[in-house]
């Protein structure tokens, strides 16, 4: 639910809802009225029916599938809907209202998760970098670390090696001017730039 995702455009979003889960468990630790306490164990029972259904899909018929698919759309329709007194319910409802139609993409998307655990492991580098480096120094530092971080793990993705990636890049930019795109085969390019 990070601000900086809604500025994506993507024809798929979904919000990571274990970090949903996360926010309800912090606030229980400090924030335990009934209303709170009701409207918590109605939206966790509903988060993990939904993974449920999800790690189900196989083993259901389709249309028994579509049916529950469209019960959890309506439970969470029914979650929402009533007005709330509680501050802690009321702001976690306004949340779940903007973002009603990217909670539950993964159930009708199996190629999409219900977590953003795999773009924080993507980022984890990057992170360990700039906290041992202490930090960037200026605006022009960060987005530099920034840009050299994300050529760095794109290589990495590749499984190609970005010190003679790099090396070669800078060649081709020497002789010609032009900064090449990152090569599909790195030997095949570097044996015609050599």
């Amino acid at each position: 639910f990070f601000g900086a995702y809604n500025k994506i455009g993507a024809l798929l979003k979904q919000r990571c809802l274990l970090h949903l889960l996360r926010d309800l468990i912090l606030t229980c630790g400090f924030h335990r009225t009934p209303v709170w306490k009701s409207f918590v164990k109605t939206l966790r029972r509903l988060v993990k029916d939904a993974f449920r259904l999800a790690t189900r899909r196989s083993q259901l018929p389709a249309e028994v599938y579509l049916q529950r698919c469209q019960l959890i759309h309506q439970r969470l329709a029914t979650l929402i809907d009533p007005p709330y007194q509680d501050s802690h319910c009321v702001r976690l409802v306004k949340r779940l209202k903007r973002h009603q139609n990217e909670l539950f993409t993964f159930l009708d998307h199996p190629e999409v998760p219900p977590d953003n655990n795999h773009a924080e492991r993507m980022i984890r580098p990057a992170v360990i970098a700039r906290k041992n480096s202490y930090c960037n120094r200026s605006p022009k530092g960060a987005q530099t670390q920034a840009i050299l971080m994300s050529i760095f793990r794109t290589l990495h993705l590749q499984k190609q090696d970005a010190i003679t990636t790099l090396e070669w890049t800078l060649r081709t930019y020497c002789k010609t001017g032009l900064l090449p795109p990152l090569p599909d085969k790195l030997d095949e390019k570097i044996s015609l730039a050599a």
